[in-house]
């Protein structure tokens, strides 16, 4: 079993991380990311097994477990249960990882199913409320909590057929924004994070025709997420990072 990584190492050490859509892809290798930094993680995805091979990653890198919670993130219920239990076995919740997502259809809003409108509208905006009502509490909590929601760019640029996706990540934008703003005299800072292309399922049911290898892989964007939970943020309460930016500015 590895052994416990020294606090250089563990920047994350007694911290405890809430990472949504954690089965696969980008949620993956954010949960796996904080967990080897240190962090205990509580990972949720509808798909059981993505969680319990999570799991094994984080068992085998870091010998400890992380916490699986198999649901489905538009269950406001599940997800107020899941806040109370929070509370009982930690008291706090030092980091908030607002993965899970729907791209919806990539089709004119005319020719939209109502059924996949409300199933983005339910996952990408109410989910986001839900999640931000039940960890609320726990976020005040922490010393210094840290609240990432993952965007897109076409949530400011909206594009022909990506009316369900854009529409309703500009909603949770407005969401989190306007949450940032009823913190701001707290210690919680909230991101908004847009990873850009990456390679993982939802881009490649946008773009089927597209090389997977020809697309940066989920894990280069956990770098990132690193720096934003642990750095020391300042105004502006809210941020906007899109991860090809950052990328760039390091070479």
């Amino acid at each position: 079993m590895p052994e416990a990584p020294s606090p250089e190492l563990a920047p994350l050490a007694g911290r405890v991380a809430l990472v949504t859509g954690a089965s696969r892809g980008i949620g993956y290798e954010i949960a796996l990311g904080l967990a080897k930094a240190g962090a205990h993680v509580i990972a949720t995805a509808r798909t059981q097994g993505g969680l319990e091979e999570l799991d094994d990653a984080i068992l085998a890198a870091t010998g400890e477990r992380a916490t699986l919670v198999p649901v489905n993130i538009t269950d406001g219920a599940a997800i107020d249960r899941l806040g109370a239990a929070i509370y009982e076995r930690w008291k706090r919740l030092d980091i908030l990882i607002s993965n899970a997502g729907d791209l919806g259809l990539i089709t004119p809003l005319a020719h939209l199913d109502p059924k996949v409108w409300e199933r983005s509208l339910a996952v990408n905006m109410t989910a986001t409320y839900r999640l931000v009502r039940s960890m609320d509490p726990l976020l005040r909590l922490a010393p210094a909590a840290r609240a990432i929601f993952m965007s897109t760019g076409v949530a400011s640029k909206p594009q022909a057929f990506w009316g369900a996706y854009a529409a309703t990540k500009a909603g949770m934008e407005a969401i989190v924004r306007t949450y940032a703003d009823e913190t701001d005299n707290t210690p919680i800072r909230c991101i908004l994070l847009s990873p850009g292309p990456m390679r993982t399922r939802m881009r490649m049911q946008a773009f089927p025709g597209e090389d997977p290898n020809d697309l940066t892989p989920p894990d280069a964007i956990v770098p990132l997420v690193l720096e934003l939970v642990t750095g020391e943020r300042e105004d502006p309460k809210v941020e906007f990072v899109r991860y090809p930016e950052w990328a760039a500015k390091r070479g």
